[in-house]
């Protein structure tokens, strides 16, 4: 883990947060800034800066948090109408904290493109 990145500070518990998973290798938690009805963030427990820093030993641990998004998206009711993965890259794509992370989206009708 990294000392300054705010969500190894979460993960260590010196921030708090509306957790709604946590296991071994992955959180979940909502976003506080949400700009859906539902917007949780799924991250590893294992410092990566993005997803474009994620190496061949990491196979297992992005499977995992796959799947346990999929089982968070189904426990928040969102499976029926539909939800979105965001994982923002780098700065021009978006990313504003340096810990790769997951955005779970839904509970209303997203618009394509995102913008």
């Amino acid at each position: 883990m990294s000392d300054d990145c705010l969500f190894c500070k979460l993960i260590r518990g010196e921030i708090p947060s509306k957790m709604v998973f946590e296991d071994d290798r992955v959180c979940a938690f909502h976003d506080i800034n949400p700009i859906a009805p539902t917007h949780i963030l799924v991250i590893p427990k294992k410092h990566i800066t993005t997803i474009a820093c994620v190496r061949p030993e990491d196979a297992d641990l992005m499977g995992h948090l796959i799947l346990k998004a999929n089982q968070i998206a189904a426990e928040q009711g969102l499976k029926e109408n539909g939800f979105r993965y965001v994982v923002n890259t780098g700065e021009d794509g978006g990313q504003s904290v340096f810990h790769m992370h997951l955005h779970i989206l839904g509970g209303r009708k997203l618009n394509w493109p995102p913008g």
